[in-house]
């Protein structure tokens, strides 16, 4: 009878259909913090039975080698500068602090304007490589992918999706310059603010003014600047007729790396999935040198600080006021910095170069996290729960620290004021010793939890469906494919508009005319 039995399910393991058998993906990815994002979700497809192949190029930062995903490396010219990145996080930070004269924060500015253009030259460049290397493409056809993933903050993913003829997902916050709602979603500029302008959903006339400003010229940037780069390419191997921003918008689905915690309440679209938090996990157990350093700390917890990939050190004074203040706290604190040690640095600072930041915010002693605003740091401060002091350098940092103010989670500090009358430890202080801070970072944990699927598991779903039904064109709105004009019914309401216009006039000669007769006709009798 067992035996039987356990043939009876063996059958039927062998006889059920798995939910989605194992699919081949290709990737185009982007570098950075989008890259480490991408990744985490390339090692979730691949623990669930998918093949993955990552298309880099061949001087790619952050993409390595990696047993989760094949790699396939082409030759191409430089994408990134990191040492002029880091030139420009440093003069950057002199100008906002006033040391820098205007004359050469104007010539650095251009210089960054010169280099994103430079770098989607170089994106179009490296599809240029792939699409023209014959042996690559017959591989790539070979291999009968069964979709695309792409990062859209650069432009390339879509033209080779095109090319290939593969369903496109989107694994988004950007698209090139903008914020993806504004890409694809309606926008009503009057309560959602751009991306920049440091407004928030409450907006007062003037900041109104603002925001259609800023709005106008980041669309404009976007579809003049970049699509002079990406059209040649798309014209080239897609042919003439298909215009770059309608191809930017046409993807399958966009998984958006936000959730309504976090973002202000607005119209989306039904293939916007939000994944907001996804590489968010529960921490797991500290290296035994760090475990051992918290524990040092008591009843008074800890403090992280960490200013992303690109701030890896500060100017002297700057580090000296913060090491300072820092040296003042009966709290222990873990210090990502790799510039010079501080003279001022207490003994209950800890510098590391590296530091596993999830399992550090789950931690039961953390206290606070001093952040630059960054969308990972951002969503895992949410994830566990841990209130904010943020000092934001630039993109969209600002305004990812507003919204944790706005929910009374985060005091937010600036590079001007950061290092004057002990600003640093007022703010450090305050939120350490008022409790608000911790109870509403805890009630955004609590709502972002709080859902009956997990991002990551929401993600992996909506990949897998496209691979199961070719595509997700039911769910893309037409919208993409029309004219601006068209869109916001220009057209509709000028033709209505001159129809009335055509109408009155009508009338109006009609009645001239009625009245020219009845005159006529009375000056006759008399």
């Amino acid at each position: 009878m067992r035996v039987f039995c356990c043939c009876t399910a063996f059958l039927l393991l062998i006889l059920i259909p798995t939910a989605c058998e194992g699919g081949n993906i290709l990737v185009f990815p982007s570098e950075g913090s989008h890259w480490v994002n991408m990744n985490i979700l390339l090692k979730a497809l691949h623990s669930r039975g998918h093949n993955i192949t990552v298309l880099r190029p061949s001087n790619s930062w952050y993409i390595k080698d990696d047993s989760s995903y094949n790699t396939i490396t082409v030759l191409v010219e430089n994408l990134l500068d990191q040492k002029f990145i880091t030139r420009l996080v440093s003069d950057s930070i002199q100008f906002e602090r006033g040391a820098l004269p205007l004359t050469s924060f104007l010539q650095m500015s251009g210089g960054m304007i010169s280099l994103i253009l430079d770098v989607h030259k170089a994106v179009a460049n490296f599809v240029s490589a792939i699409l023209d290397d014959n042996d690559l493409i017959r591989k790539l056809k070979d291999s009968k992918f069964d979709l695309l993933l792409a990062d859209p903050c650069w432009g390339g993913g879509v033209i080779v999706a095109k090319y290939l003829n593969l369903p496109l997902v989107y694994n988004v916050r950007w698209v090139l310059g903008t914020e993806a709602h504004f890409s694809i979603a309606p926008s009503t500029l009057s309560y959602i603010p751009v991306t920049g302008t440091g407004n928030t959903v409450e907006m007062t006339f003037f900041q109104r003014v603002k925001n259609m400003l800023l709005h106008i010229i980041t669309q404009t940037q976007n579809s003049l600047a970049f699509k002079l780069v990406y059209q040649k390419t798309a014209d080239k191997y897609l042919g003439p007729g298909h215009d770059f921003n309608e191809l930017m918008t046409d993807a399958d689905i966009w998984l958006m790396r936000v959730d309504f915690v976090f973002e202000y309440p607005r119209p989306t679209m039904p293939n916007v999935v939000y994944i907001g938090g996804f590489q968010c996990k529960p921490a797991k157990p500290l290296p035994q040198h760090l475990e051992d350093f918290v524990q040092s700390s008591g009843d008074h917890g800890f403090i992280l600080m960490s200013l992303g990939t690109f701030v890896t050190e500060l100017p002297s004074d700057m580090a000296n006021e913060i090491a300072a203040a820092f040296a003042k706290l009966p709290q222990k604190v873990i210090w990502k910095y790799k510039g010079d040690r501080p003279a001022t640095l207490g003994n209950n600072t800890l510098l590391v170069d590296w530091m596993p930041q999830n399992d550090l915010l789950g931690h039961p002693k953390i206290k606070l996290f001093v952040a630059h605003g960054g969308t990972n740091g951002v969503q895992e401060a949410i994830y566990h729960g841990v209130p904010v002091v943020g000092i934001s350098f630039f993109f969209d940092q600002y305004d990812n620290l507003l919204r944790l103010k706005e929910r009374g989670g985060a005091k937010i500090l600036t590079l001007t004021t950061v290092d004057k009358d002990n600003n640093f430890l007022k703010a450090i202080e305050e939120v350490l010793s008022d409790p608000s801070y911790r109870a509403n970072m805890q009630r955004l944990s609590r709502l972002h939890r709080d859902k009956p699927v997990k991002p990551l598991d929401n993600a992996l779903f909506w990949i897998e469906f496209v691979m199961r039904h070719k595509g997700a064109a039911h769910l893309k709105a037409q919208s993409y494919r029309m004219p601006w004009y068209s869109y916001h019914s220009v057209d509709v309401v000028l033709f209505l508009a001159g129809t009335m216009l055509l109408v009155l006039l009508a009338v109006f000669f009609f009645i001239k005319c009625l009245y020219a007769a009845v005159c006529k006709y009375k000056v006759k009798r008399e």
